[in-house]
């Protein structure tokens, strides 16, 4: 099955390989800076290295048992592909933290030299993870489905993705949050010194913690939903004819090829405007992926336009992201107005903007949805979803690029370099918070369309029609699915919380017992609050992981495949509005605080800072725990039904 299409992704994905290994040559090859600089980037990388092999030693019986089940229920084809996803997910995440984590100490130093030399190293450092992810993503999926042309097999490849972005999710996220509220509440708050403030015991943990959640965690995240969007679409076209199961991998080797073209586009011109200088990339990725479509299958006038739906909702949810979350517009400056009065109109603000922002996204999803299927029915869907995925490259050097300026600006106040150097990388952290949020908003976005086509595949195996809400079994599925967001996010906020005050405990004590630190004469245990949030982040993540796996088997075998659909349906449907909710609402109340310490309305230590502070401590577990971890929810909810769906169709006990 090695065909034209599986050998031009083959090529594009180890092209795309070679050009992350020039990436992160190039940054590697850059000046680390001073003796200084280099211990505190040695700790962040020691601490990010051990929590990620920490969590993969959890997770292997886990993945043990899965790959037995596989096997002996569905075929062991299936179950060697479900260890090649395992694999290639696990991979992408962590090479391309590896590099970040040597990006940000580079960064800092080319700080030194000015705002467009610091940029550069963030930018391909952040290039080096988005690359490796969709280079391991079409060999993986070429290589399966070439060498096997099972598309049951490559269902496998997928749910072991998706189950590895569900635990780098969960881990990462309760990991970072932890550190992130307990070094702001107690540093921030109550001592009054500034973030990274070497001083704050909790320094390095934030710092590590930026990196296995917003880095390894994103990765391992779009990795999941770029490989099981592309799956889902071969799978609907197998209706169609085989050139149909093909074009999804045409699809993602253009927008490989464009995203690594994009990453060149990237360029700080003389505005100085870091923002359009990021958005130039994404343009121009897009510009040269519908190109390429055009090329490919122009003839075609309706799948051409299904993928250019795709294109243009990538870069309207980046506009609606943006609106929402950065400290420019209305929304964000309303947050930090309302603080003025306290921390209870700051949050009353903050989730009321967190609300409304669900209301263009899901308009933007209807209208994708209703024009792609008016044009090729579901596979227009599909189709659309694929070419949304394929500039996954691109997105994901921008989200990269936020935790290598955020911890090089940690390690420029660690390191006392001069404040004209904090000047640049508060600058280039400033905007990262930004493309943090909006990335955020592509992935979500990215896996409600995987899921609806995730959901199409299903049907189809299952022989399903339609989802009957007069159906007593499909009632019970849609009531269960609508809940399942709800229940996972509560396990996750508790378990940050638990994390987090742990943390303040351990800072707490480390103030009052350590004399002089508060002085700035002695040094704090960074190590120990590394612990707490890997310890924490690595107890806290099996029970939300067996709820995602367990729940649709559950009322697959009792209730039928109706009931599934409905279980589905609903998870799709809040989970989608819910992680929209968090994630918007927590990066405003974040640009929210860092507008007013930018100087407005009283800067930094006035009552307004403080309770601006209070918000952005509710809204990190939002934005970067809860919220993303919905999408790995979503996707392996759907995914697993997908890998059980005949068993379940064949055993179910219908007891409903």
């Amino acid at each position: 099955m090695f065909t034209v299409a599986v050998m031009f992704g083959l090529g594009v994905g180890l092209f795309v390989l070679l050009v992350a290994a020039y990436l992160a040559w190039s940054v590697l090859r850059l000046d680390a800076g001073n003796d200084k600089m280099k211990a505190v980037a040695n700790a962040i990388q020691e601490g990010a290295s051990a929590y990620l092999g920490r969590q993969y030693k959890t997770l292997a019986p886990f993945v043990v048992i899965l790959l037995l089940v596989v096997g002996w229920f569905v075929g062991w084809l299936t179950a060697v592909a479900f260890l090649a996803g395992v694999f290639c997910s696990a991979a992408a995440g962590y090479v391309g933290m590896m590099v970040s984590v040597r990006a940000n100490v580079r960064a800092a130093q080319a700080a030194r030299n000015g705002l467009k030399d610091a940029f550069e190293v963030a930018v391909r450092g952040g290039a080096v993870t988005g690359m490796t992810l969709i280079g391991l993503g079409l060999l993986g999926v070429c290589t399966i489905y070439g060498a096997l042309g099972d598309l049951g097999a490559l269902i496998g490849f997928g749910f072991g993705a998706s189950l590895i972005s569900l635990f780098a999710r969960v881990g990462g996220g309760i990991y970072t949050k932890a550190a992130d509220v307990g070094a702001d509440l107690v540093g921030k708050v109550e001592k009054g010194i500034p973030e990274d403030d070497p001083r704050n015991p909790a320094t390095i943990a934030d710092n590590v913690g930026d990196n296995v959640g917003d880095c390894a965690g994103m990765a391992a995240d779009l990795f999941e939903s770029y490989a099981v969007t592309i799956i889902a679409a071969m799978l609907l076209g197998v209706a169609l004819g085989p050139q149909y199961v093909e074009l999804p991998l045409i699809i993602a080797s253009v927008g490989a090829l464009a995203g690594a073209a994009g990453v060149f586009f990237v360029r700080l011109g003389g505005s100085k405007n870091i923002m359009h200088a990021l958005y130039k990339g994404i343009i121009a990725a897009a510009l040269i992926a519908l190109i390429g479509f055009y090329a490919w299958f122009g003839t075609d006038i309706n799948l051409l336009l299904a993928s250019a739906i795709g294109i243009a909702v990538t870069g309207l949810i980046f506009v609606i992201t943006e609106y929402y979350t950065a400290k420019d517009h209305a929304p964000v400056r309303g947050i930090a107005e309302a603080a003025k009065t306290g921390a209870g109109t700051n949050l009353i603000s903050g989730l009321a903007v967190g609300l409304e922002s669900t209301a263009l996204p899901v308009l933007l999803i209807v209208a994708a949805i209703a024009a792609s299927h008016a044009l090729a029915g579901v596979y227009g869907i599909a189709i659309a979803a694929a070419a949304m995925l394929s500039l996954t490259g691109i997105i994901i050097t921008l989200d990269a690029y936020g935790p290598i300026t955020d911890n090089a600006g940690g390690i420029a106040e660690m390191a006392g370099l001069p404040p004209a150097v904090r000047k640049v990388t508060d600058a280039l952290d400033a905007v990262g918070n930004t493309t943090k949020a909006t990335t955020k908003g592509f992935a979500i976005a990215g896996a409600a369309l995987g899921a609806l086509a995730l959901f199409a595949a299903f049907a189809e195996a299952t022989h399903l029609t339609s989802v009957n809400v007069l159906n007593a079994g499909v009632v019970v599925g849609l009531f269960l699915g609508g809940l399942l967001p709800f229940l996972f996010s509560s396990f996750l906020m508790k378990a940050v919380g638990r994390a987090a005050f742990q943390i303040v405990e351990e800072v707490r004590r480390q103030f009052r017992e350590i004399k002089g630190l508060m002085a700035g004469k002695a040094k704090p245990d960074y190590a120990r609050c590394v612990d707490i949030s890997a310890s924490a982040a690595l107890r806290e993540l099996m029970v939300p992981g067996f709820i995602a796996v367990a729940s649709p088997l559950v009322v697959g075998f009792l209730f039928g495949t109706e009931a599934l659909g409905g279980l589905l349906a609903g998870v799709i449907i809040t989970g989608f509005l819910l992680a929209l909710m968090m994630a918007n609402a927590g990066a405003a109340w974040d640009n929210a605080k860092k507008y007013i310490e930018d100087g407005n309305l009283g800067g930094k230590g006035s009552d307004t800072h403080k309770a601006a502070v209070v918000g952005d401590t509710v809204g990190d577990p939002f934005k970067d725990t809860a919220g993303p971890s919905l999408n790995a929810l979503i996707k392996v909810v759907n995914t697993v039904s997908l890998v059980f769906a005949a068993a379940i169709a064949a055993n179910a006990l219908n007891l409903i």
